[in-house]
This record gives structure tokens, C-alpha cells and sequence, in this order.
């Protein structure tokens, strides 16, 4: 994964903000939106395509586009750097390949400690009976 070219394949909007603001927010578009074309990347590889698609499926249009909003801020330049930042966290978690588990064998020891502690719990229960005449 290239950081350089993904970003260069970004495309950003500015809105105008929702919300309390008073003026400001009726005239500055600081409010970011951040759309990345998954199908058309080229700084991916199909195999990363499909596992990000597969990852961020619920994030992603019908045309494989992801968007991200931000208007933490009140300024655009920093509204952007945000969007930035979280946009690669998520391509970086949605890459990861957790390793396949290997199930461990269970030692033998173990198995015969756990049947001789049963058979002495029988036995413990079967001298607690009533004896039989």
C-alpha cells in the first residue's frame, strides 16, 4: 500500500457545516467529505481491493465508493487533515490479516489426571452410599 498515491486518488468536497455556529457556519464551507473510488484505485492491488471491500462493505456505496465527513473543526484545512488521518486508519485496519490459529494438542498428562481425579470422585461418592446387604 502506497500512502503517497492513495491520497493522491482522494477527492474532496466542502460543505457547508450543520449545526449551532450562528453566521459563521452560513458562510464558511468547512465541512470536508472525503471519497475514494475502490474500483478504479490504482494504488491498490485486486487482492487488497477484495479484502477492503470485504472489510468495509457496510462503508461502501453500491458503486464501491467509501465517504467520510468531517466538521470537527472549525477550519477546513484541519477538517481535511482529520478526514485524511481516519480515512488511512481504516484502510490500514481493514489490510490486516489476523494469523490462523493453530489448536493446540491437549498433553496426555493432562488426560489421565482428569480421569483419575473422576474416578476418585466416584469413589468417594460410591463410599458415601448406604452399604448393600
Amino acid at each position: 500500500m502506497e500512502i503517497d498515491k492513495i491520497i493522491s486518488e482522494l477527492s474532496f468536497k466542502a460543505v457547508r457545516s450543520s449545526g449551532a455556529g450562528g453566521q459563521n457556519v452560513n458562510k464558511v464551507s468547512s465541512k470536508v467529505v472525503l471519497s475514494f473510488d475502490l474500483k478504479n484505485s490504482q494504488a491498490l492491488t485486486d487482492e487488497e481491493k477484495l479484502l477492503v471491500e470485504t472489510q468495509l462493505s457496510s462503508r461502501l456505496t453500491t458503486d464501491a465508493v467509501l465517504i467520510l465527513n468531517c466538521d470537527e473543526d472549525r477550519s477546513q484545512f484541519r477538517n481535511k487533515e482529520i478526514v485524511i488521518k481516519r480515512f488511512l486508519a481504516l484502510i490500514k485496519n481493514s489490510l490486516f490479516v489476523p494469523k490462523e490459529r493453530k489448536p493446540t494438542r491437549i498433553p496426555k498428562s493432562v488426560i489421565r489426571k482428569r480421569i483419575k481425579d473422576k474416578k476418585n470422585i466416584s469413589e468417594v461418592k460410591k463410599n458415601r452410599r448406604k452399604p448393600d446387604f
